[in-house]
């Protein structure tokens, strides 16, 4: 599962300077000089960093040059315990009730179900869609968020992917 990092800073992850000539294969280190991983890809303000266990995108601003390396807050034991408190958290919030918001920040509806690895969403619309919970983010505010606009989610059960509609 890849996580973003949207504020390391609310954890204490970013480091004073900015890091300004990131590339791909890069090897991250913590202030010791000890191997925290690699960057696997960049996607825009973020550096997507692979580690023994996970891969997450951090940004760029958490990570200093030093020569033909990365420099880094955390060790790997620690960036690994971080991605993980996230995922238990994130995973916490898939419940029954939950709003669910559209990847544009609009609620698109509500979790009605969660069982097996699925989770079926009663859309405003009224129509339902199931999609697996792990294309679903869940938030610190409770709500949870699906990878999709309100507007391509609506495309979606237009097309009848992954739309149960049996309940109209």
């Amino acid at each position: 599962m890849r996580l973003i990092f949207a504020s390391l800073t609310a954890i204490g992850l970013t480091l004073a300077a900015p890091a300004a000539a990131q590339s791909v294969g890069m090897t991250v280190v913590d202030t010791a000089g000890a191997p925290v991983g690699t960057v696997t890809a960049i996607k825009g303000d973020n550096l997507q960093v692979k580690t023994d266990k996970h891969e997450a995108l951090l940004p760029k601003s958490s990570f200093t040059v030093s020569g033909n390396t990365l420099l880094f807050a955390l060790t790997q034991a620690q960036l690994n315990a971080k991605i993980e408190e996230s995922t238990a958290a994130s995973q916490q919030a898939i419940v029954a009730g939950a709003t669910v918001t559209g990847a544009g920040g609009t609620a698109v509806g509500k979790i009605e179900e969660v069982a097996d690895g699925k989770v079926t969403i009663a859309l405003d619309s009224g129509q339902r869609i199931q999609v697996p919970a792990t294309g679903l983010r869940g938030n610190a505010d409770a709500t949870v968020t699906i990878g999709y606009t309100a507007d391509q989610i609506q495309a979606l059960v237009a097309q009848g992917a992954g739309a149960d509609t049996s309940g109209q």
